[in-house]
């Protein structure tokens, strides 16, 4: 994942934060990237509803912040 990325918060629960970090243990994986992952499948889902022009206006590194 070469590409820009910005920092945001977001709150969890416990149990996610919990679950995440073992995750993360046992994989040697980020939990930033399952994080990302989850996002970009929840955007994935719903494409329909964001528009294709969308992509006209990000920067020219490709603008994906994932």
């Amino acid at each position: 994942m070469g590409r820009r990325k910005i920092s945001t918060t977001v709150y969890i629960t416990a149990t996610q934060d919990t679950k995440l970090k073992m995750l993360s243990e046992r994989t040697g994986r980020p939990v930033a990237e399952f994080i990302r992952n989850g996002i970009d499948l929840v955007l994935a889902e719903h494409s329909d509803q964001i528009p294709v022009q969308l992509d006209l206006l990000q920067p020219p590194d490709g603008g994906s912040n994932s």
